[in-house]
């Protein structure tokens, strides 16, 4: 290291050997380069890294300092949304169209945000892992459309939430409420949300030091992972 700049490591496409996270820079950039094999993406997550960049960059890892998580005891729900759950105006169902879901949040159009992360090869790898039983989608669904969703990769008993989409008011909302409910059947120990957003803030994803999310994500992979559609789990 020179002065205050920290190298980079290019990740070979041979192994899936990744740099210890806990000495990355607070920015989180881990390593870049490497492939999207699912193997290696699986073995990024259990180190806390994920794989988040834009069409024609390399391929960056990042495990960012602080992290932005939700523990499931402290969802908050506002009265307004409360309102829209007693309604049950939507219907909830679970893995039974993760590709729309994924594809609903790689289309949609976002304040403030040119383009997406969600690219082709991102698609073709969680389309794999969902299809291998540990990517998952919570969908939402008025009068037989799908209006909203969420979809993520599950390890252990940590949950880390990708991306969620909404075409009508409150449908996200109402997704993510649903994922917690799952979790907390499930006796998960938390929600990985990655990137701070004021939206998950409300609803009461906090933030906390990245060595602190490490060593929680360490102890939940000690765990049994929910493997396999969770259509066969949930009601």
């Amino acid at each position: 290291m020179i002065g205050n700049i920290i190298p980079i490591p290019r990740l070979s496409k041979y192994d899936y050997i990744f740099p210890d996270p806990r000495y990355a820079s607070k920015e989180g950039l881990v390593a870049f380069g490497g492939d999207l094999n699912p193997n290696r993406v699986l073995e990024a997550y259990k180190r806390g890294i994920f794989p988040w960049y834009s069409e024609g960059d390399p391929i960056l890892w990042w495990s960012p300092d602080p992290r932005f998580v939700l523990y499931l005891d402290k969802l908050k729900i506002s009265k307004s949304l409360k309102k829209v759950l007693k309604k049950e105006i939507f219907e909830i169902r679970v893995d039974t169209n993760f590709y729309e879901v994924i594809k609903n949040c790689q289309t949609i159009k976002r304040k403030d945000q040119e383009g997406t992360w969600i690219l082709p090869e991102i698609i073709d790898v969680f389309t794999i892992l969902h299809e291998r039983g540990f990517a998952h989608s919570i969908e939402v669904y008025q009068d037989g459309e799908l209006v909203g969703g969420l979809y993520g990769l599950s390890l252990g008993s940590a949950f880390f939430g990708e991306s969620m989409f909404s075409k009508v008011s409150n449908a996200s909302k109402v997704a993510f409420v649903n994922l917690v409910k799952i979790c907390k059947n499930f006796d998960f120990d938390f929600i990985d949300c990655q990137i701070p957003s004021e939206h998950l803030r409300r609803m009461g994803a906090e933030e906390i030091e990245r060595v602190r999310f490490l060593d929680e994500l360490e102890l939940s992979l000690k765990k049994p992972s929910k493997i396999g559609k969770w259509s066969s789990y949930v009601s």
